[in-house]
C-alpha cells in the first residue's frame, strides 16, 4: 500500500547553490547529508512537511546522475512513494505493467530499501517505491 510522498529526487549540478536555495532562501531544514558511493552520489536532504526533497549531486562522470545530468541537465529525476511491503508492492505494480529497473529492491540512501520503475511505463516519470 502506497502510505504517502517520502521524497522528490533533484538532481544538482552545484550542491551549495542548491542549498543556498532550498535551505537559505526558501527556509527548508537540511536533516541529513549522506555519501553513497554504490550510486556514486551525495544526497542532501531537506525537510518539507512529512516529506523531503532529496537533491542528489554526481561523484563520479560515469554515475546515473551525472549521466541524467549530461542529457537533461538540473531538475527533478524521481518521485519516490513510501510503502508499507515493497516486495508486495513491487509484484503488484509488475502485474499492473510497471516495469522495475531491478530485479528486486536494494538498498539506498537513509537505508531505505528501494527499487525504482522505468519511465516509460509511468507516464515519463521515474518513479521509486521505498521502505523504511
Amino acid at each position: 500500500m502506497i502510505k504517502r510522498i517520502d521524497h522528490i529526487g533533484i538532481a544538482v549540478l552545484d550542491p551549495q547553490r542548491s542549498l543556498t536555495l532550498y535551505r537559505d532562501t526558501l527556509g527548508l531544514r537540511l536533516d541529513q547529508i549522506e555519501d553513497i558511493p554504490s550510486q556514486q552520489l551525495v544526497s542532501y536532504h531537506l525537510a518539507i512537511g512529512e516529506s523531503h526533497l532529496e537533491l542528489l549531486h554526481p561523484t563520479d562522470d560515469d554515475s546515473v546522475i551525472a549521466k541524467f545530468l549530461a542529457k537533461k541537465g538540473p531538475g527533478i529525476h524521481h518521485v519516490a512513494l513510501e510503502v508499507d511491503d515493497i516486495e508486495a508492492e513491487q509484484a503488484r505494480l509488475q502485474a499492473e505493467g510497471l516495469e522495475p529497473l531491478s530485479a528486486k529492491p536494494f538498498v539506498g540512501a537513509g537505508g531505505k530499501k528501494v527499487l525504482f520503475f522505468h519511465p516509460r511505463t509511468t507516464g515519463g516519470v521515474l518513479l521509486e517505491i521505498c521502505q523504511l
